[in-house]
């Protein structure tokens, strides 16, 4: 394995984290909307 394959994995690996974060933002962003908006019930 080249280190030009062993740095693209990588950024390969960061770019899904940071999607996987985003992802996992978005699902907790619109867990607390639905609860405000069961507390205003």
């Amino acid at each position: 394995m080249s280190n030009v394959d062993l740095s693209r994995s990588l950024t390969q690996l960061i770019v899904v984290q940071r999607g996987f974060q985003a992802n996992s933002k978005t699902i907790t962003t619109s867990d607390e909307m639905l609860n405000t908006l069961l507390q205003l019930k």
